[in-house]
């Protein structure tokens, strides 16, 4: 994955994208007066170059009920390796994301799960796997600062 350089143009649409994901390039271009073809190799560039991930919906699982999130690390047989327990845990419908990590263990998941009684279905499962030697649960109690990237792309650009 290669660096992207943001400039201001960049930042702005981002953020105008941020705060109206479903905003059209045609009323793109006319909020940030710039020409329809500009905003849309703008993106273009940006997708291409993978800083752009999505334009899908971000769904908030508590809404759907899923109310419990926790942190799983995860202590893997290295045997076994790292790409076997992403194929185990992908499988896994609450895993919403695994991470290689550094430290005491050796990959971090984000889960949820509809109650407590279902977070240790969940940890069942995903421990039921020969491959994970341990794992050990941090149940999330509130959410203080919600996933965001708006500041890096702020900062990024080099504008306020």
């Amino acid at each position: 994955m290669q660096s992207v350089q943001l400039d201001d143009l960049d930042a702005r649409l981002l953020r105008m994208l941020a705060t109206e994901p479903r905003i059209g390039v045609l009323e793109m271009s006319r909020r940030l007066s710039v020409a329809r073809g500009t905003v849309q190799a703008r993106l273009d560039k940006l997708v291409a170059r993978g800083a752009i991930k999505s334009f899908g919906p971000e769904v908030v699982p508590a809404v759907i009920g899923y109310g419990v999130m926790s942190f799983v690390t995860l202590e893997i047989s290295q045997r076994y390796g790292h790409t076997a327990v992403a194929d185990h845990l992908a499988e896994i419908p609450e895993v919403l994301e695994a991470h290689t990590i550094t430290g005491s263990g050796d990959v971090l998941c984000r889960i949820v799960a509809r109650s407590n009684a279902d977070l240790q279905r969940v940890i069942d499962q995903i421990v039921g796997y020969e491959g994970i030697v341990r794992a050990s649960t941090i149940i999330a109690l509130a959410e203080l600062i919600p996933y965001r990237t708006q500041p890096l792309v702020i900062a990024a650009s080099g504008t306020k």
